[in-house]
């Protein structure tokens, strides 16, 4: 390879995202987990701030809630604010267990916990309850499972208390923040956030690596909060699960995700559907999750995108 197409491959290298931008000072991530046997857990992003750390998403085991809580303890420093991305149980469970060690400390999220409570989490407490009354169901299963019921039975322990009713500009913790309001995207209301600062956005289940969880998802809705999450001037992102993206990893995900709604809303054949989305996300899926990312895609285009019209457009509205 000459001189100049060396600089050439080395220059495309750099703006293809290649490699994983690193967190500047003042942001840490606590990665989440997707295993093949368990409920998973959302990424968690603490900021430092003036009044002590943010925490950013709680996820849902008790091993992820103490690793934040570790965490804090190591820092030396007091948890003082809490934002959940969404009310999925994977990012919002241990906002109780944070509660407990920090009683003060602020929740701030969007109310579509509210809607939540008496649609789709109302359903799966009674599929939960079915699942407990069952022998079969592992001791490791159930004690996760009576961790959710916990949540579902008592709101108030995930339920915020300063409600993201629009974007804009806030200052949580004494620390200014961009945050933002994505109506009727993976979620009724799905929060994230752009620190100017770091020039870092932090967009929770708006960006799955693998693939994206559309069990309460508006389809076109997503499409125009990847829009707007576009136009923030970032050079990092972290996504609900996954690693850190760049921009342009971001750029080729959004792609991904808007070629697989596309294919999922035409009459196209399902399987190439789904090859379509494995080719392009191929470099945010591992290994070991290849076979679960097309089980799921399956599952969604089944289930969201070719559903009936009504179904289709059931988290497209207020679910109450």
């Amino acid at each position: 390879m000459g001189v100049k197409s060396l600089a050439a491959f080395m220059a495309l290298l750099a703006s293809s995202g290649a490699a994983a931008p690193t967190l500047p000072a003042g942001i840490h991530l606590i990665p989440g987990a997707v295993p093949l046997n368990s409920g998973p857990d959302g990424n968690t992003i603490v900021f430092d701030a003036p009044k002590g750390l943010i925490v950013f998403d709680t996820g849902r085991h008790p091993e992820h809630a103490q690793a934040i809580l570790d965490y804090a303890k190591q820092r030396g420093r007091p948890i003082a604010a809490v934002v959940n991305s969404h009310w999925h149980l994977d990012h919002t469970t241990g906002n109780w267990d944070i509660r407990q060690a920090y009683p003060h400390v602020a929740v701030y999220a969007s109310s579509a916990i509210d809607g939540a409570l008496a649609t789709f989490l109302k359903n799966s407490r009674a599929e939960t309850d079915k699942m407990l009354a069952d022998p079969k169901t592992s001791a490791a299963v159930r004690d996760q499972l009576e961790r959710g019921i916990s949540v579902i039975d008592h709101p108030e322990r995930i339920r915020p208390d300063h409600v993201v009713a629009k974007s804009g500009p806030m200052t949580i913790a004494g620390r200014s923040l961009d945050v933002h309001l994505a109506r009727f995207a993976a979620t009724e209301g799905d929060v994230w956030i752009y620190d100017p600062k770091t020039r870092v956005v932090v967009v929770g289940d708006l960006v799955v690596d693998i693939v994206p969880f559309m069990d309460t998802a508006c389809a076109d809705g997503w499409r125009k909060a990847l829009a707007d999450v576009a136009k923030a001037p970032f050079t990092a992102l972290i996504p609900g699960h996954g690693p850190v993206m760049s921009r342009a990893d971001f750029a080729i995900w959004r792609k991904a995700y808007n070629n697989f709604v596309d294919c999922g809303q035409s009459k196209a054949d399902k399987a190439s559907c789904i090859d379509g989305w494995s080719r392009d996300a191929a470099k945010f899926i591992d290994a070991e999750h290849k076979t679960y990312a097309r089980e799921l895609a399956d599952y969604y285009l089944t289930s969201r995108l070719r559903a009936s019209p009504e179904e289709q457009q059931k988290y497209c509205k207020p679910l109450r």
